[in-house]
Parts: structure tokens; C-alpha cells; sequence
């Protein structure tokens, strides 16, 4: 199985599975986050946030998903430095579009730009969510206290044009990157057969124009009611 691997099909392969692990991940997250722009009060999204940090199969699967980032990530650098090794000093470049798509051609620094959008996302509120939720505020909802969420989210959209306008463009590059990796993880998987492909690559760009607007929408709720 390690030999495994070490083959090109192997370390694709390795990828395709972290890529349609996260893929997974960014729905159920989008969903949770989609609660800011249906409920003002915030007692849905706190609602959300608490189900997330308590329901023992999300805590089983945080260790997971922190490692399925970490693989993707550096096996992603890893396979574009084995690939910049194989490649021959001189070659024929085709024209831009010919073959392959933009973000086809450019994953590493999609992937790049969206890990930027990560860390900010990371260090603004799932660090403070998970680590210092003795700096948040508590609400009682139903009878249960929980953290407020819903305010320290909130408030970084209300308080800052620049925040919202960088989670946008991280929203859109996270769709972009999407586009691509969706239906050629499953290519690698063995769904090359053309008709499937054709089905995927259709699949991949709704779900990839869902990704990038519905990450979209939420800073721009926030910056046309507040």
C-alpha cells in the first residue's frame, strides 16, 4: 500500500479523496453559515454553531477534516514540484485555452489564494470559537446557554467594507478552484468515461457557482442592510 503511494496515480488518487472530503465539508459549512442572512436575532446561527461544537460526530470528524486540509494542501505543492522536475528544459507551449481550462492550469495558486482565505477564516472566528470562547458573550437559547456566535461573526461583516470585500474574493476563488477539482477528482477516481465526464464537469460548475455565491452573499447581506 505505500508503494502505492509512491506512484503518480497513487499520489493523484490521494488527492482526489482529500479534494471530495473538503468538498463535503465546504457544503455542510456553507450551510451553517447561510443562517446569518435568515434570522437578525441570531438564534438560528448560534443554534447552528452549537449543534456543530457539541454533536460528538463533528468532534470525531474534526481531526479528520483538519488533517484531510493538511494533506491536500501539501500534497498539492508536492505534486506540482514532481511535476516541475519532470518536465523538459525546452517544450512546445499551446495556446491558452486550447487544451485545458484557466483553472485547470492554475490549481496550485487557486489553491494558494484560497489557503489565505482560510487562515484569515481560521484566525478570526473558528480560533476564537474553539479556543477563547471565554472572550465571546453567552446566550440562552431554549434553555441551554451557548456562545453568541452570531454576534462575533456579525459584527466583523458590519464593522469592516475590507473584510467583507476579501471574504468575496476568497468565496469566488474558492468556486473557481471548485470548477475544476469537483469533477477531476472523480475523473481520477476512474469516472473518465465520456458521458459521465461531461455529466461531473456540469455538476462541478453548479456546485462550484453555489460555493462562490452563497460564501458571496453573506458579507454582501451584511454590507447593503447594515
Amino acid at each position: 500500500m505505500s508503494n502505492f503511494f509512491t506512484t503518480s496515480i497513487g499520489r493523484k488518487f490521494l488527492m482526489s479523496i482529500t479534494g471530495l472530503f473538503l468538498v463535503m465539508f465546504i457544503g455542510v459549512h456553507l450551510t451553517v453559515n447561510l443562517l446569518l442572512i435568515f434570522d437578525d436575532s441570531g438564534e438560528l446561527f448560534n443554534k447552528g454553531a452549537y449543534f456543530m461544537a457539541t454533536n460528538p460526530m463533528v468532534k470525531i470528524m474534526e481531526p479528520l477534516l483538519g488533517l484531510g486540509f493538511i494533506v491536500h494542501i501539501v500534497w498539492s505543492f508536492f505534486l506540482e514540484y514532481q511535476n516541475y522536475k519532470a518536465r523538459p528544459v525546452k517544450y512546445a507551449v499551446r495556446k491558452a485555452g486550447e487544451s485545458s481550462t484557466w483553472a485547470s492550469r492554475n490549481m496550485l495558486v487557486l489553491g494558494a489564494l484560497v489557503l489565505v482565505f482560510l487562515i484569515m477564516h481560521l484566525i478570526d472566528f473558528f480560533y476564537v470559537i474553539k479556543f477563547t470562547p471565554h472572550e465571546m458573550g453567552k446566550v440562552m437559547i431554549g434553555g441551554v446557554e451557548m456562545e453568541d456566535s452570531y454576534t462575533l461573526v456579525a459584527d466583523l461583516f458590519k464593522t469592516s467594507t475590507v473584510y467583507c470585500i476579501l471574504y468575496i474574493i476568497g468565496g469566488i476563488l474558492l468556486g473557481i478552484h471548485l470548477s475544476h477539482g469537483f469533477w477531476s477528482a472523480f475523473q481520477t477516481l476512474g469516472l473518465s468515461n465520456k458521458n459521465w465526464l461531461s455529466r461531473l464537469q456540469f455538476v462541478g460548475k453548479i456546485y462550484a457557482i453555489l460555493i462562490a455565491v452563497g460564501f458571496s452573499v453573506i458579507p454582501l447581506y451584511f454590507l447593503i442592510k447594515f
